[in-house]
């Protein structure tokens, strides 16, 4: 098996060069979302959903199933890294881990997780108000309550709703039209992020719908038709994006909070019809010269299937270490399983979500304090 080392270059990093005079800080990562995000706390949860097992966590840091769904890091790590706190966020239901891991970064999601309850009853703001609970009697009230309203709050939900929720059971599909449902996952995520914010949450980034129709898994059901990108899902992701949008709009008004939607789309889809031309070197927002091939990357050989197994259909158990037909290096897929990217998409995913926080002035509030010298910063890069 090749060896590959990926080593982080966020455009974050980059971007927050640039920016003068500015002296916010952010003291910790805390994340809600699904299996896009889990870092380990399904081992814990009674579920079939889990990825403890090898040949996930292969190419993560010190080569061991996390319970991440990858073979390496997951965006929220990338992210964690990029702000110069901790190059992996821990999940909050890991008992390794304790309050002095949590103080700078947590992680809350778990794999099957929805907006809507129906998708799967997994209340992660439950699991937030026990942690808030238990930070105040490690820190004391005063930092505590500073480090939970400077803290940088991630969440990534909303796929499995969709494609293990209103396609699969008759349930949601019976009660709404697929626009209705998108409304009612809407209203679900409005008041997601207004108890958040009421819970002491300032600063959120919520992650928009990737091209659903173009997971391995989906492709495949559509794979004697060619094993296209099924355009009605993705079209439903696009529509349900612009909600998202039209959210964030009205309640950065309402609240007073800083709110962004992260635009995973674009940047999957680009990656997706253009594996192999996507990534060549760029020369952008590098400020020194000595940082002018900072953003190189190699490009992808294969988008259409997955790393492990056959790459159409195996995720999860089926995605084990005997199956004989799983790739030798994942950095040449865009998938490692049929439903989860390699590490390699999700660090160009998490630059990507950086760079949509730039954009929308989201880093004035958001300098990292430590971030003090090009020469600190490393590049994303493959290394054989």
């Amino acid at each position: 098996m090749m060896a590959h080392r990926a080593i982080h270059c966020s455009l974050l990093t980059l971007l927050l060069l640039q920016i003068l005079k500015i002296h916010a800080k952010v003291p910790a990562i805390i994340v809600f979302g699904d299996s896009s995000v889990d870092a380990g706390n399904n081992n814990q949860i009674n579920t079939i959903l889990k990825s403890n097992f090898e040949p996930y966590g292969r190419d993560f840091i010190g080569g061991q199933p996390t319970g991440r769904f990858s073979n390496g890091r997951i965006p929220t790590d990338f992210i964690s890294e990029a702000f110069g706190i901790k190059a992996t966020i821990p999940a909050y239901l890991d008992p390794t881990y304790d309050n002095k891991d949590f103080a700078t970064g947590v992680c809350f999601a778990s794999a099957g997780t929805g907006y809507d309850n129906a998708t799967s009853d997994v209340l992660e703001l439950d699991y937030y108000k026990e942690y808030q609970k238990e930070l105040r009697d490690y820190l004391g009230n005063d930092e505590a309550n500073e480090v939970l309203s400077e803290a940088l709050y991630l969440i990534s939900l909303g796929t499995n709703d969709f494609l293990e929720n209103y396609y699969v059971i008759p349930g949601r599909s019976s009660q709404y039209s697929i626009e209705d449902y998108q409304n009612f996952l809407s209203g679900i995520a409005g008041n997601f992020i207004t108890e958040l914010f009421q819970l002491g949450a300032r600063k959120i980034s919520i992650g928009g719908l990737p091209p659903m129709g173009c997971l391995p898994l989906e492709r495949t059901e559509r794979i004697l038709s060619g094993n296209d990108c099924i355009e009605e899902y993705n079209d439903v992701a696009k529509n349900f994006n612009e909600k998202l949008q039209g959210l964030v709009t009205k309640l950065k008004m309402g609240l007073g909070l800083q709110l962004v939607l992260s635009n995973v789309y674009d940047i999957l889809s680009e990656i997706i019809q253009n594996p192999i031309s996507f990534g060549k070197v760029i020369f952008l927002f590098c400020v020194p010269s000595t940082f002018a091939n900072c953003v190189t990357r190699h490009g992808f050989d294969e988008a259409a299937t997955a790393c492990c197994g056959t790459g159409l259909f195996e995720m999860g158990y089926l995605c084990n270490d005997i199956n004989p037909f799983t790739c030798s290096d994942a950095s040449r897929y865009v998938f490692w399983d049929s439903f989860h990217p390699t590490e390699k998409t999700n660090g160009i995913v998490a630059d990507h979500s950086c760079l949509d926080m730039h954009l929308n002035n989201f880093f004035l509030y958001l300098l990292s304090a430590n971030i003090e010298a090009p020469h600190t910063i490393p590049c994303y890069k493959i290394v054989d």
